[in-house]
């Protein structure tokens, strides 16, 4: 039973425990307790671009009013002053911040000051800080000073990115131009090793790490070695000891950090998709759990003669509370257009209700059968306008996903998704191919420039022999007259040619997808998502090479692609190069992090797996979170050097 309530325990996800953390921030570094009837003490809160977004995901604008946070304004804007109120910031310890501190204190625009940092602060600079309070006789005013250790953003309950602002710093691009030099390699894994030390003080547990020999991976996995092991050894500043591991949550067993380099599986992140969460990040602007679309004008009530209406932006957030996103995100398109539409059929059939309702409530009292009817209906009444609130919520995550899913089906229809996506999984899962690639390539009707790049490269990175010469010239030029830029072929031969992964090409399991025929029953006149000629693909589950090889290492099972993994234990005294795990029991938890980039459709490939484990639970992180468009630009940018 203990086991049981461990792992409850355990599953307190990511999210949770970063949003706990920033709640005691914001109440000045004090427990925030739910049911407290005092108001709270009202306040402003100073971020910087990084405070922001790490913020967002996480708490409404209400739930930070709630808080008692009347104003929140970013570090460097003007900024007035409000003498008698206490100010809490949230910023990376960075010179140009410090500075602007420094000039508030001196400026002497708040009652009391709360400086969080969201990276540890260097001594040097908080002595920076000191000197200017003194200078500014402002010492009593600076309440608080704390290191958070909150640098990074979750995303889901078991998803985190680790940076959002200049994240080319830690892109792809970054680890692997030819010419980068030493010590900006170092600085680029600082700065991962940085945030993800953050993210295991966050969870409170300190974890066993894997990784695979030679890459920028195992660059990571020293580092953060190193750093665990150095704030292990010094007892009396430890940030994991008792009360921050959440009474020993992890004591009986540790997760397993599995650190994957992107350049292992280079054709996923350039994969078109066919799940709801990872077709709105690929075809629309989807944005730390934020959707911008264009609203195309609407005809409709408009009256006549009235001009065109300009395309108004809209924006949603797809939120843990909207449920239909919960349960929805992760299927196959065509279903997730179907429940739109029950949803949508279920919420008239509501809203028809009260308006019966009304109208027998509008009766008038003469007549017998009215008067029984009324009152046998005014306990209905009841319940309808208590439901009230709930049925406009409703209303409005329909609305919502109505007008996701149409901006995604449109995109579907306009490029041949649907095509692209069996013709990529035939081509991954190494089954004969129906149609020449030659003969996709080269039809106007089907995608853009880039959809056609992708395909193609997802072709050259998983055969398994390279095309030759005169094949690959051929192709070139179907491409270069469907105006693809061929600088990210360039790069994926040289990468191809280095990696000499022609002997070990990664499979990607041999299933396919079925075809259900079209979609018949959504067709039914009354849908409003005409989807004739998209195809109802059902997707079999397999599993993509990051998946398998969490899958070896969480499991312990003996496999060449995993053998020669590095282990690394941060809790023994002297840290030993093997590769020999010692322990032999299967993992409970474990988190992948993928140096170089990841994307949803990984993510939801783990989150499929791990459905099927009892008890067991996956974290997935990566240094940026990508679309295949932004893959292909950096793809690019390598291939012009």
């Amino acid at each position: 039973m203990v086991g049981v309530k461990m792992a409850a325990a355990a599953a307190a996800s990511i999210r949770e425990r970063q949003t706990v953390a920033l709640k005691r921030m914001l109440n000045f570094n004090v427990p925030h307790i739910k049911n407290s009837t005092g108001e709270p003490v009202w306040k402003v809160l100073i971020y910087d671009r990084f405070g922001q977004d790490i913020i967002s995901p996480l708490l409404s604008v209400k739930e930070l009013r709630d808080m008692g946070i009347t104003l929140h304004l970013l570090l460097h804007s003007d900024r007035d002053p409000i003498p008698d109120v206490p100010a809490v910031y949230f910023v990376m310890p960075t010179e140009e911040n410090i500075d602007r501190m420094c000039q508030d204190l001196r400026n002497q625009l708040y009652e009391s000051y709360y400086l969080n940092f969201i990276s540890a602060i260097s001594r040097s600079k908080l002595e920076d800080i000191a000197n200017a309070a003194l200078a500014a006789s402002a010492v009593t005013q600076v309440a608080k000073v704390f290191d958070q250790y909150l640098n990074f953003i979750t995303l889901e309950d078991d998803m985190f990115v680790l940076c959002n602002q200049n994240k080319e710093l830690v892109s792809y691009r970054a680890i692997n131009r030819p010419d980068i030099t030493d010590t900006e390699m170092e600085t680029v894994m600082d700065t991962i090793v940085d945030s993800l030390f953050c993210f295991f003080v966050t969870l409170g547990a300190v974890p066993i790490i894997r990784c695979s020999r030679g890459t920028a991976a195992e660059m990571v996995a020293v580092k953060l070695d190193k750093k665990l092991r150095e704030n292990l050894r010094d007892a009396r500043n430890s940030l994991f000891t008792g009360d921050t591991l959440g009474a020993g949550q992890f004591s009986f067993q540790r997760p397993l950090l599995v650190l994957v380099d992107r350049n292992i599986d280079l054709a996923t992140p350039l994969h078109h998709t066919w799940t709801y969460q990872a077709l709105v990040h690929d075809v629309l602007d989807f944005h730390l759990n934020r959707v911008n679309l264009e609203e195309s004008s609407g005809v409709e009530n408009s009256p006549a003669g009235a001009r065109p209406k300009r395309k108004n932006k809209k924006s949603y957030d797809l939120t843990p509370a909207d449920k239909f996103w919960q349960k929805h995100k992760g299927s196959p398109f065509p279903e997730v257009a179907e429940s739109v539409q029950q949803e949508l059929e279920s919420y008239r059939a509501q809203e028809d209700e009260v308006k019966r309702l009304k109208s027998i409530m509008g009766l008038e009292g003469e007549d017998e059968g009215a008067i029984s009817m009324l009152s046998d209906n005014t306990a209905k009444l009841t319940s309808a306008v208590s439901s009230l609130p709930e049925l406009l919520e409703k209303k409005r995550l329909i609305d919502l996903h109505t007008n996701v899913a149409t901006a995604v089906l449109e995109h579907i229809k306009a490029r041949k998704l649907d095509v692209y996506f069996e013709y990529e999984e035939k081509i991954m899962s190494k089954t004969t191919l129906d149609k020449s690639l030659l003969d996709i390539i080269s039809d106007p009707d089907a995608g853009t420039p880039e959809d056609k790049m992708r395909l193609f490269l997802i072709y050259y990175i998983s055969a398994q022999q390279a095309p030759s010469e005169a094949d690959l010239e051929q192709y070139k030029k179907a491409l270069t007259d469907a105006g693809c830029n061929l600088n990210p072929l360039q790069y994926i031969k040289q990468w191809k040619a280095f990696a000499k992964m022609a002997s070990a090409p990664t499979s990607y399991g041999n299933t396919t997808t079925k075809p259900m025929g079209l979609l018949s029953r959504v067709m039914n006149t009354g849908s409003q998502f005409v989807m004739e000629g998209v195809k109802n693909l059902v997707l079999k589950q397999q599993n993509l090479p990051v998946t398998r090889i969490l899958d070896n290492l969480m499991e312990m099972k003996s496999n060449p692609e995993t053998d020669d993994y590095r282990y690394f234990d941060p809790k023994m005294l002297r840290g030993n190069d093997s590769s020999v795990p010692r322990n032999k029991n299967p993992f409970q938890e474990a988190i992948v992090f993928v140096v170089g980039g990841g994307n949803y459709i990984e993510y939801q490939n783990l989150v499929d797996y791990i459905k099927g484990k009892q008890g067991k639970h996956i974290l997935y992180g990566c240094s940026e979170l990508f679309n295949a468009t932004q893959f292909i630009k950096q793809l690019s940018q390598l291939g012009q050097k």
